[in-house]
Protein backbone atom coordinates (compact mmCIF):
# COMPACT_ATOMS: atom_id res chain seq x y z
CA UNK A 1 0.00 0.00 0.00
CA UNK A 2 2.52 2.40 0.86
CA UNK A 3 4.87 1.31 -2.52
CA UNK A 4 1.59 2.26 -4.32
CA UNK A 5 1.34 5.78 -3.06
CA UNK A 6 4.75 6.54 -3.05
CA UNK A 7 4.59 5.68 -7.13
CA UNK A 8 1.38 7.56 -6.73
CA UNK A 9 3.41 10.43 -6.11
CA UNK A 10 6.07 9.90 -7.86
CA UNK A 11 3.91 10.11 -10.99
CA UNK A 12 1.98 13.01 -9.41
CA UNK A 13 5.10 14.79 -9.24
CA UNK A 14 6.15 13.69 -12.81
CA UNK A 15 3.06 14.81 -14.00
CA UNK A 16 2.98 18.30 -12.52
CA UNK A 17 6.60 19.08 -13.97
CA UNK A 18 5.82 18.17 -17.32
CA UNK A 19 3.09 20.62 -17.04
CA UNK A 20 5.43 23.60 -16.05
CA UNK A 21 7.94 22.45 -18.91
CA UNK A 22 5.36 22.67 -21.05
CA UNK A 23 3.96 26.32 -19.87
CA UNK A 24 7.48 27.73 -20.03
CA UNK A 25 8.19 25.87 -23.55
CA UNK A 26 5.14 27.93 -24.76
CA UNK A 27 5.59 31.39 -22.84
CA UNK A 28 9.58 31.35 -25.09
CA UNK A 29 7.86 30.22 -28.02
CA UNK A 30 5.54 33.03 -27.70
CA UNK A 31 8.11 35.73 -26.75
CA UNK A 32 10.28 34.33 -29.46
CA UNK A 33 7.22 34.60 -32.16
CA UNK A 34 6.75 38.36 -30.71
CA UNK A 35 10.38 39.52 -30.79
CA UNK A 36 10.37 38.06 -34.58
CA UNK A 37 7.12 40.01 -35.39
CA UNK A 38 8.56 43.44 -33.75
CA UNK A 39 11.91 42.83 -35.31
CA UNK A 40 10.23 42.61 -39.06
CA UNK A 41 7.85 44.69 -38.70
CA UNK A 42 9.43 47.08 -40.68
CA UNK A 43 10.98 45.30 -43.53
CA UNK A 44 7.23 43.94 -43.86
CA UNK A 45 5.87 47.07 -44.00
CA UNK A 46 8.53 48.62 -46.34
CA UNK A 47 8.09 45.08 -48.61
CA UNK A 48 3.94 45.61 -48.71
CA UNK A 49 4.59 49.40 -49.51
CA UNK A 50 6.88 48.28 -52.60
CA UNK A 51 4.22 45.50 -53.67
CA UNK A 52 1.62 47.51 -53.74
CA UNK A 53 2.66 49.61 -56.44
CA UNK A 54 2.79 46.64 -58.76
CA UNK A 55 -0.49 45.99 -61.21
CA UNK A 56 -2.03 43.02 -61.61
CA UNK A 57 -1.26 43.07 -65.19
CA UNK A 58 2.89 44.07 -64.23
CA UNK A 59 2.56 40.35 -61.80
CA UNK A 60 1.14 38.60 -65.15
CA UNK A 61 4.06 40.48 -67.38
CA UNK A 62 6.60 39.36 -64.66
CA UNK A 63 6.02 36.50 -64.25
CA UNK A 64 5.80 35.79 -67.83
CA UNK A 65 9.16 37.04 -68.44
CA UNK A 66 10.86 34.53 -66.16
CA UNK A 67 9.39 31.74 -67.83
CA UNK A 68 9.66 32.90 -70.70
CA UNK A 69 13.65 33.49 -70.02
CA UNK A 70 13.73 30.28 -68.45
CA UNK A 71 12.37 28.33 -71.36
CA UNK A 72 14.07 30.09 -73.66
CA UNK A 73 17.47 29.87 -72.42
CA UNK A 74 16.97 26.40 -71.35
CA UNK A 75 15.61 25.54 -75.41
CA UNK A 76 18.11 27.91 -76.76
CA UNK A 77 15.10 29.93 -78.02
CA UNK A 78 16.29 33.56 -78.61
CA UNK A 79 12.90 34.82 -79.20
CA UNK A 80 11.77 34.16 -76.29
CA UNK A 81 14.64 35.21 -74.33
CA UNK A 82 14.31 38.40 -75.91
CA UNK A 83 10.67 38.77 -75.20
CA UNK A 84 11.84 37.90 -71.29
CA UNK A 85 14.54 40.92 -71.74
CA UNK A 86 11.83 43.11 -73.21
CA UNK A 87 9.40 43.30 -70.87
CA UNK A 88 11.91 43.78 -67.83
CA UNK A 89 12.77 46.76 -69.45
CA UNK A 90 9.29 48.12 -69.57
CA UNK A 91 8.98 47.46 -65.89
CA UNK A 92 12.20 49.25 -64.88
CA UNK A 93 11.71 51.83 -67.09
CA UNK A 94 8.30 52.45 -65.26
CA UNK A 95 10.10 52.28 -62.01
CA UNK A 96 11.34 56.74 -62.05
CA UNK A 97 7.49 57.82 -62.78
CA UNK A 98 6.81 55.68 -59.02
CA UNK A 99 9.44 56.94 -57.29
CA UNK A 100 9.14 59.30 -54.29
CA UNK A 101 6.65 61.51 -52.69
CA UNK A 102 3.93 64.08 -53.81
CA UNK A 103 4.32 66.56 -51.34
CA UNK A 104 1.16 68.17 -51.95
CA UNK A 105 -1.31 69.92 -49.68
CA UNK A 106 -5.48 69.25 -50.45
CA UNK A 107 -8.59 70.97 -49.34
CA UNK A 108 -11.47 69.66 -49.93
CA UNK A 109 -14.53 71.17 -49.93
CA UNK A 110 -17.94 70.51 -49.82
CA UNK A 111 -20.31 73.40 -50.11
CA UNK A 112 -23.25 71.31 -48.20
CA UNK A 113 -22.67 67.33 -47.00
CA UNK A 114 -26.32 67.18 -47.11
CA UNK A 115 -28.76 67.99 -50.49
CA UNK A 116 -32.19 66.37 -51.77
CA UNK A 117 -32.22 63.92 -54.27
CA UNK A 118 -31.86 65.47 -57.39
CA UNK A 119 -29.93 68.11 -56.64
CA UNK A 120 -26.19 68.30 -57.29
CA UNK A 121 -23.61 68.54 -54.25
CA UNK A 122 -21.15 71.21 -56.12
CA UNK A 123 -17.65 71.38 -53.90
CA UNK A 124 -14.12 72.89 -54.51
CA UNK A 125 -10.60 70.55 -54.49
CA UNK A 126 -7.66 73.12 -54.04
CA UNK A 127 -4.30 71.76 -54.63
CA UNK A 128 -0.72 73.35 -53.53
CA UNK A 129 2.85 72.22 -54.08
CA UNK A 130 4.40 72.37 -50.78
CA UNK A 131 7.78 70.88 -52.04
CA UNK A 132 10.79 72.86 -52.86
CA UNK A 133 10.86 71.99 -56.77
CA UNK A 134 8.44 72.17 -59.54
CA UNK A 135 5.72 69.45 -59.54
CA UNK A 136 5.12 67.37 -62.84
CA UNK A 137 1.74 67.38 -64.81
CA UNK A 138 0.25 64.19 -62.74
CA UNK A 139 -3.26 62.93 -62.04
CA UNK A 140 -5.86 63.37 -58.76
CA UNK A 141 -8.79 60.99 -58.27
CA UNK A 142 -11.64 61.56 -56.31
CA UNK A 143 -13.86 58.68 -54.99
CA UNK A 144 -17.62 59.70 -54.47
CA UNK A 145 -19.63 56.36 -53.73
CA UNK A 146 -18.27 53.66 -55.76
CA UNK A 147 -17.52 55.82 -58.69
CA UNK A 148 -14.42 58.04 -59.10
CA UNK A 149 -13.78 61.09 -60.84
CA UNK A 150 -10.14 62.02 -62.12
CA UNK A 151 -8.41 65.21 -62.48
CA UNK A 152 -5.04 66.21 -64.52
CA UNK A 153 -3.27 68.31 -62.27
CA UNK A 154 -0.68 70.95 -64.28
CA UNK A 155 3.03 71.05 -63.33
CA UNK A 156 2.86 73.42 -60.37
CA UNK A 157 6.14 75.67 -58.93
CA UNK A 158 6.95 75.35 -55.68
CA UNK A 159 3.80 77.07 -53.39
CA UNK A 160 1.13 77.23 -56.57
CA UNK A 161 -1.96 76.48 -56.07
CA UNK A 162 -4.60 74.74 -58.36
CA UNK A 163 -8.27 74.84 -58.09
CA UNK A 164 -10.70 72.14 -59.61
CA UNK A 165 -15.03 72.80 -58.74
CA UNK A 166 -16.88 69.64 -59.01
CA UNK A 167 -20.62 68.76 -59.02
CA UNK A 168 -21.42 65.40 -57.89
CA UNK A 169 -25.45 64.46 -59.16
CA UNK A 170 -27.52 62.91 -56.91
CA UNK A 171 -30.10 60.38 -58.71
CA UNK A 172 -31.04 58.39 -56.00
CA UNK A 173 -31.08 58.75 -51.96
CA UNK A 174 -28.00 57.39 -50.50
CA UNK A 175 -25.00 57.87 -48.07
CA UNK A 176 -22.21 58.46 -50.60
CA UNK A 177 -18.23 58.53 -48.97
CA UNK A 178 -16.46 61.59 -50.56
CA UNK A 179 -12.89 61.11 -51.02
CA UNK A 180 -10.10 60.45 -49.84
CA UNK A 181 -8.35 62.55 -52.22
CA UNK A 182 -5.66 60.73 -53.84
CA UNK A 183 -2.42 61.63 -55.75
CA UNK A 184 -1.04 59.04 -58.03
CA UNK A 185 1.72 58.67 -59.71
CA UNK A 186 1.77 56.08 -62.44
CA UNK A 187 3.78 54.70 -65.71
CA UNK A 188 2.44 55.34 -69.10
CA UNK A 189 1.14 51.79 -69.50
CA UNK A 190 -0.04 51.88 -65.39
CA UNK A 191 1.60 48.73 -64.76
CA UNK A 192 2.85 50.29 -62.03
CA UNK A 193 0.82 52.81 -59.72
CA UNK A 194 1.35 54.52 -56.52
CA UNK A 195 -1.69 56.22 -54.75
CA UNK A 196 -0.90 58.37 -51.86
CA UNK A 197 -4.20 59.67 -49.48
CA UNK A 198 -4.40 63.20 -49.15
CA UNK A 199 -7.27 64.07 -47.21
CA UNK A 200 -10.01 62.26 -44.92
CA UNK A 201 -13.33 61.16 -46.28
CA UNK A 202 -16.34 62.96 -45.94
CA UNK A 203 -20.12 61.71 -45.76
CA UNK A 204 -22.57 63.50 -48.62
CA UNK A 205 -26.12 62.54 -47.39
CA UNK A 206 -28.74 62.12 -50.31
CA UNK A 207 -32.16 63.03 -48.15
CA UNK A 208 -35.00 61.39 -49.81
CA UNK A 209 -37.82 64.05 -50.88
CA UNK A 210 -40.12 65.52 -48.79
CA UNK A 211 -43.53 67.72 -48.64
CA UNK A 212 -45.16 69.92 -46.27
CA UNK A 213 -47.67 68.16 -44.58
CA UNK A 214 -50.42 70.98 -43.59
CA UNK A 215 -51.70 70.33 -40.12
CA UNK A 216 -50.66 68.12 -36.85
CA UNK A 217 -50.01 65.50 -39.21
CA UNK A 218 -53.17 65.74 -40.92
CA UNK A 219 -55.11 65.88 -37.77
CA UNK A 220 -54.25 62.16 -36.69
CA UNK A 221 -52.58 63.59 -33.72
CA UNK A 222 -54.23 66.33 -33.17
CA UNK A 223 -57.69 65.30 -32.69
CA UNK A 224 -56.55 62.42 -29.69
CA UNK A 225 -54.42 65.35 -27.96
CA UNK A 226 -55.34 65.40 -24.09
CA UNK A 227 -57.78 63.23 -24.37
CA UNK A 228 -57.33 60.51 -21.30
CA UNK A 229 -57.32 56.96 -21.22
CA UNK A 230 -58.49 53.95 -19.42
CA UNK A 231 -55.20 53.64 -17.81
CA UNK A 232 -54.28 54.55 -14.60
CA UNK A 233 -51.16 56.01 -13.19
CA UNK A 234 -49.84 58.41 -10.34
CA UNK A 235 -49.25 61.75 -11.71
CA UNK A 236 -51.04 63.15 -14.85
CA UNK A 237 -54.09 66.11 -15.03
CA UNK A 238 -57.32 63.60 -15.55
CA UNK A 239 -58.45 63.04 -11.31
CA UNK A 240 -59.93 59.63 -11.11
CA UNK A 241 -60.15 58.78 -7.69
CA UNK A 242 -59.11 58.26 -4.07
CA UNK A 243 -57.20 55.47 -2.69
CA UNK A 244 -55.34 54.58 0.56
CA UNK A 245 -51.74 55.47 0.92
CA UNK A 246 -49.01 52.78 0.39
CA UNK A 247 -45.40 53.08 1.37
CA UNK A 248 -43.52 54.83 -2.02
CA UNK A 249 -46.50 57.04 -3.23
CA UNK A 250 -45.79 60.56 -3.52
CA UNK A 251 -46.92 62.51 -0.84
CA UNK A 252 -47.56 65.57 -2.93
CA UNK A 253 -50.90 63.96 -4.08
CA UNK A 254 -52.12 63.40 -0.61
CA UNK A 255 -55.42 64.54 -0.06
CA UNK A 256 -55.46 66.08 3.23
CA UNK A 257 -58.94 67.05 4.12
CA UNK A 258 -60.29 63.55 3.00
CA UNK A 259 -57.11 61.95 5.29
CA UNK A 260 -58.34 64.26 8.08
CA UNK A 261 -62.28 62.95 7.83
CA UNK A 262 -61.36 59.40 7.39
CA UNK A 263 -58.64 59.29 9.44
CA UNK A 264 -55.90 57.68 7.50
CA UNK A 265 -53.91 58.76 4.56
CA UNK A 266 -55.64 58.67 1.15
CA UNK A 267 -53.79 59.62 -2.22
CA UNK A 268 -55.44 61.08 -5.72
CA UNK A 269 -55.07 58.49 -8.65
CA UNK A 270 -55.11 59.82 -12.25
CA UNK A 271 -56.16 58.93 -15.26
CA UNK A 272 -53.32 58.91 -18.31
CA UNK A 273 -54.28 61.59 -20.88
CA UNK A 274 -52.91 60.61 -24.41
CA UNK A 275 -49.56 62.20 -25.56
CA UNK A 276 -48.87 62.75 -28.92
CA UNK A 277 -46.57 60.51 -30.02
CA UNK A 278 -46.36 59.21 -33.69
CA UNK A 279 -44.75 55.84 -34.49
CA UNK A 280 -43.97 54.98 -38.06
CA UNK A 281 -43.22 51.43 -38.92
CA UNK A 282 -41.65 51.40 -42.81
CA UNK A 283 -41.36 47.90 -44.54
CA UNK A 284 -37.95 47.57 -45.84
CA UNK A 285 -38.89 43.99 -47.09
CA UNK A 286 -38.27 43.51 -50.78
CA UNK A 287 -40.73 41.61 -51.48
CA UNK A 288 -43.40 44.20 -50.45
CA UNK A 289 -42.25 46.65 -53.36
CA UNK A 290 -43.55 46.04 -56.87
CA UNK A 291 -40.62 48.31 -58.00
CA UNK A 292 -37.90 50.61 -56.33
CA UNK A 293 -40.41 53.82 -56.79
CA UNK A 294 -42.43 52.21 -54.59
CA UNK A 295 -39.98 51.89 -51.82
CA UNK A 296 -38.33 55.45 -52.80
CA UNK A 297 -42.05 57.01 -52.17
CA UNK A 298 -42.29 54.79 -48.84
CA UNK A 299 -39.08 57.09 -47.31
CA UNK A 300 -40.19 60.14 -48.40
CA UNK A 301 -43.74 59.63 -46.52
CA UNK A 302 -42.15 58.70 -43.85
CA UNK A 303 -39.66 61.92 -43.58
CA UNK A 304 -42.33 63.75 -44.51
CA UNK A 305 -44.51 62.64 -41.35
CA UNK A 306 -41.22 62.81 -39.41
CA UNK A 307 -40.32 66.39 -40.14
CA UNK A 308 -43.84 67.33 -39.39
CA UNK A 309 -44.04 65.93 -35.80
CA UNK A 310 -41.00 66.83 -34.82
CA UNK A 311 -41.40 70.64 -36.18
CA UNK A 312 -44.57 70.37 -33.71
CA UNK A 313 -42.71 69.55 -30.72
CA UNK A 314 -44.42 66.15 -30.32
CA UNK A 315 -42.35 62.66 -29.93
CA UNK A 316 -41.32 60.70 -33.21
CA UNK A 317 -40.43 56.83 -33.26
CA UNK A 318 -39.23 55.49 -36.18
CA UNK A 319 -38.84 52.01 -36.92
CA UNK A 320 -38.11 49.75 -40.29
CA UNK A 321 -38.00 45.84 -40.88
CA UNK A 322 -34.65 45.76 -39.28
CA UNK A 323 -33.51 48.54 -37.33
CA UNK A 324 -34.74 51.35 -35.33
CA UNK A 325 -34.21 54.76 -36.67
CA UNK A 326 -32.46 57.72 -34.29
CA UNK A 327 -35.43 60.46 -34.97
CA UNK A 328 -34.44 63.32 -32.51
CA UNK A 329 -34.08 65.63 -34.96
CA UNK A 330 -35.20 66.43 -38.51
CA UNK A 331 -31.93 66.42 -39.83
CA UNK A 332 -31.21 63.30 -37.81
CA UNK A 333 -34.06 61.40 -39.10
CA UNK A 334 -33.39 62.22 -43.03
CA UNK A 335 -29.58 61.13 -42.53
CA UNK A 336 -31.03 57.78 -41.31
CA UNK A 337 -34.09 57.43 -44.06
CA UNK A 338 -30.71 58.27 -46.73
CA UNK A 339 -29.02 55.21 -45.18
CA UNK A 340 -32.09 53.12 -45.46
CA UNK A 341 -32.19 50.26 -48.07
CA UNK A 342 -33.92 46.32 -49.06
CA UNK A 343 -33.46 43.94 -46.62
CA UNK A 344 -34.61 40.13 -48.04
CA UNK A 345 -34.53 38.59 -44.78
CA UNK A 346 -36.19 41.42 -43.22
CA UNK A 347 -39.50 41.08 -40.80
CA UNK A 348 -42.74 41.39 -41.93
CA UNK A 349 -44.81 44.24 -40.82
CA UNK A 350 -46.97 41.97 -38.41
CA UNK A 351 -43.71 40.66 -36.84
CA UNK A 352 -42.21 44.06 -35.89
CA UNK A 353 -45.47 45.30 -34.35
CA UNK A 354 -45.55 42.24 -32.68
CA UNK A 355 -42.13 43.02 -30.72
CA UNK A 356 -42.86 46.38 -30.41
CA UNK A 357 -40.95 47.98 -26.99
CA UNK A 358 -43.28 49.26 -24.19
CA UNK A 359 -42.22 52.56 -25.43
CA UNK A 360 -43.14 52.32 -28.60
CA UNK A 361 -46.17 50.74 -27.85
CA UNK A 362 -47.36 53.36 -25.99
CA UNK A 363 -47.70 55.99 -29.44
CA UNK A 364 -50.98 57.42 -29.76
CA UNK A 365 -51.01 56.92 -33.58
CA UNK A 366 -48.91 54.60 -35.39
CA UNK A 367 -48.41 54.45 -39.62
CA UNK A 368 -47.71 51.79 -41.24
CA UNK A 369 -45.95 52.05 -44.52
CA UNK A 370 -45.47 49.30 -47.25
CA UNK A 371 -45.85 48.54 -51.09
CA UNK A 372 -48.78 47.12 -53.69
CA UNK A 373 -46.96 44.02 -53.05
CA UNK A 374 -48.41 44.35 -49.16
CA UNK A 375 -51.32 42.31 -48.45
CA UNK A 376 -54.54 44.22 -46.44
CA UNK A 377 -54.43 40.71 -44.60
CA UNK A 378 -50.89 41.81 -43.62
CA UNK A 379 -51.69 45.28 -42.60
CA UNK A 380 -54.65 43.79 -40.43
CA UNK A 381 -52.04 41.34 -38.59
CA UNK A 382 -50.00 43.91 -37.66
CA UNK A 383 -52.72 46.01 -36.47
CA UNK A 384 -53.83 43.08 -33.92
CA UNK A 385 -50.18 43.40 -32.47
CA UNK A 386 -50.99 47.18 -31.61
CA UNK A 387 -52.68 48.70 -28.60
CA UNK A 388 -57.04 48.83 -28.85
CA UNK A 389 -56.71 52.23 -27.85
CA UNK A 390 -53.87 52.96 -30.61
CA UNK A 391 -55.24 54.83 -33.59
CA UNK A 392 -53.27 53.03 -36.77
CA UNK A 393 -53.04 54.10 -40.32
CA UNK A 394 -51.45 51.94 -43.23
CA UNK A 395 -50.25 53.48 -46.15
CA UNK A 396 -49.79 51.44 -49.55
CA UNK A 397 -47.05 53.11 -52.15
CA UNK A 398 -48.34 51.91 -55.42
CA UNK A 399 -46.97 52.31 -58.31
CA UNK A 400 -49.29 54.11 -61.18
CA UNK A 401 -52.33 52.76 -58.91
CA UNK A 402 -55.14 55.07 -58.02
CA UNK A 403 -55.17 56.53 -54.52
CA UNK A 404 -58.17 55.70 -52.14
CA UNK A 405 -58.96 55.42 -48.69
CA UNK A 406 -60.42 52.91 -47.06
CA UNK A 407 -61.70 52.48 -43.59
CA UNK A 408 -62.06 48.60 -42.60
CA UNK A 409 -62.59 48.57 -38.97
CA UNK A 410 -60.53 50.11 -36.87
CA UNK A 411 -57.75 50.53 -39.55
CA UNK A 412 -57.29 52.64 -42.14
CA UNK A 413 -55.90 52.27 -45.26
CA UNK A 414 -54.61 54.85 -47.74
CA UNK A 415 -52.93 53.96 -51.10
CA UNK A 416 -51.18 56.69 -52.38
CA UNK A 417 -49.45 57.10 -55.76
CA UNK A 418 -48.08 60.37 -56.02
CA UNK A 419 -45.96 62.13 -52.80
CA UNK A 420 -48.08 65.68 -53.67
CA UNK A 421 -51.31 64.04 -52.61
CA UNK A 422 -50.33 62.87 -49.21
CA UNK A 423 -51.74 65.64 -47.68
CA UNK A 424 -55.02 65.44 -49.03
CA UNK A 425 -55.42 61.81 -48.43
CA UNK A 426 -54.21 62.35 -44.97
CA UNK A 427 -57.18 65.15 -44.56
CA UNK A 428 -60.00 62.23 -45.80
CA UNK A 429 -58.38 59.64 -43.31
CA UNK A 430 -58.88 61.94 -39.94
CA UNK A 431 -62.32 62.65 -40.97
Amino acid sequence: MVVEETQRGRVERVRRRGQVLRRRLSGAAQGVTAQAAERTDGLRSRWGAATAVVSAAAWVLAGAAVVAFLVGWTAGWVELVAVALFIAVLLLVGLPFVLGSHQLESELDLSRDRVVVGERAHGALVLTNTSGRRLLPSVVDLPVGHGRASFELPSLPTGGRHEELFAIPTARRAVLDVGPVTSVRADPLSLLRREQDLTEQELLYVHPRTVRVEGSAAGLIRDLEGNSVRKLTESDVAFHALRDYVPGDDRRHIHWKTSARSGRLMVRQFEETRRSHLLILLSSRVDDYAVDDEFELAISIAGSLGIKVLADGQTLSALTSGQTLRARTSRQMLDQLSGVDYARSADRLSEVSRALSPEHAAASVAVMLGGSLTEVAEFRRARRHLPSDMRVLAIRCVSGGESVVKTMGDLTIVSIADLEELSSLLRRASL
